[in-house]
Order: C-alpha cells, then structure tokens, then sequence
C-alpha cells in the first residue's frame, strides 16, 4: 500500500453549482464553502498531511462578475479573522501564495500578512492558501528571477528552477482532489502537480466533508505510484 500522501491540494469547485441548484445567489455558496475549509483542514491534520493547499482564487478569477469579487475579498477577510486564532492553537503554519495583484484590497492583504507573521514557526501542518494564483504565472516569475541571478543556461536544472518558485521549500504534491466531478488542472500548482495523484469526486465543495476527504486519502493508498517506471515483473524479473 502506498503511504499516506504527504502534500494533498483541493481544487474547491461547486460553489456556484452548489447555490444554483438551491435557486440562491452563487455567493451564498461561497459563503457555505467556509465550513468545509474547515472541516477539510481538521481532517487533514488528524491524517498526518504535512502539507495541505487549497485553491482559494485564480488570477482568472478576477474575470468574474465585480459584485461576486467584491463579495469574496469580504468573505475572505472575515474568514481569515474568525479563525487566525484556532489556526495557530493547532500549531498550524498558514501561507498565501499569490497575492500580487493591487486589486487585493489593502486590509485583506494586511491580515494576510498578520496571519503569516503569527503563524511563522508553527510545524504541525502548513497551510498554503493559493489566492491570486496562476501556475504559470509563477512559471514565469521564477524564470525572471533566475535571469536576474545571473545563472548561467548551462547551470539552469530542476532544481535550480525550483529554488526561484515561490515557497521553494514546498514539497511536490502527493494528491490533488478536485471536487464537484471536473476534470481540469486549472493552472494550479503546475510545477508542483507534475508526478500528483488526482482524484475527482462528484460532491460539490460546499457538501464535500472528512469523511469524503478520508475516503480520497484511502484512493490514493491503493494506488502505485511508478513515477514513470514500470513495476520489476514487467521487465521479467521476479515478483517476490
């Protein structure tokens, strides 16, 4: 069985739908969204995860209608507030990856930064919250930045590259959950998704809870992960 996925990310997806299907305002499923988060981060620190990260706002989600933007920085902000406090008592480390659009507003960036300041030398989990991400975005910022280093082409490797990525100490990701049955990376992550497991479970995020969580941990353990290989009975070697 394969161990316990040490990196999980959660696409959370299915808020609108979730809304829609009650004939409410999409931003009340944003709004029910909120316990979920919750409930997901609790369940992933009593399973051991090390690293959880979860998709919060796309630098595409900015495309969205003014009024559900303005409503989500509002969420966000009292999301945050409310539970700084239980976050760092479980001796959770919290992060925010992105963050660079001046659109974000001043105070929300502010408690972004307070949050990560109180939280700084907490090890019992890290929470990296993706808000303003773009995969390729960060794609392309490290590759600015080791332009600017000075290091040569020749020098430039994996490892090299990675090093300029935001939070470089942020282990690959073990598993991606994307709820409400969509399949699509959504410039999540790219660098850190390359060799990740994926599940897609059809519960809309704002009904997705632990046990559903639990159950996607289990998927992973019964999967092989070859990264590229092939297991030694198909080259004819033994099986034992």
């Amino acid at each position: 069985m394969t161990p316990a996925p040490r990196h999980v990310a959660c696409v959370m997806d299915g808020n609108g739908r979730w809304a829609e299907s009650r004939s409410l305002p999409r931003t009340a499923g944003h709004r029910a969204a909120e316990t979920t988060v919750i409930d997901v981060i609790e369940a992933a620190r009593g399973a051991g995860v090390e690293w959880l990260s979860l998709y919060a706002f796309s630098t595409e989600n900015w495309s969205r209608p003014s009024n559900e933007v303005d409503y989500l920085m509002r969420l966000v902000r009292s999301v945050v507030r409310k539970h700084a406090a239980l976050l760092h008592a479980r001796g959770i480390r919290c992060r925010f990856l992105g963050v660079a659009d001046p659109r974000i507003p001043a105070p929300l960036a502010r408690d972004f930064a307070d949050l990560m300041t109180l939280t700084r030398t907490n090890r019992r989990m890290t929470l990296t919250v993706a808000f303003d991400h773009g995969g390729r975005g960060d794609i392309v910022e490290a590759a600015r930045s080791l332009i600017r280093s000075g290091v040569s082409a020749d020098a430039v490797d994996e490892s090299h590259f990675a090093a300029h990525l935001p939070f470089p100490d942020t282990p690959d990701v073990d598993l991606v959950i994307r709820t409400s049955g969509e399949q699509r990376i959504s410039n999540f992550m790219l660098w850190q998704v390359a060799y990740a497991e994926w599940t897609f479970p059809s519960v809309l995020w704002p009904d997705f809870r632990a046990p559903h969580f639990l159950e996607c941990l289990h998927t992973y353990q019964q999967r092989k992960r070859r990264f590229g290989g092939v297991p030694p009975h198909a080259n004819g070697e033994s099986r034992t």
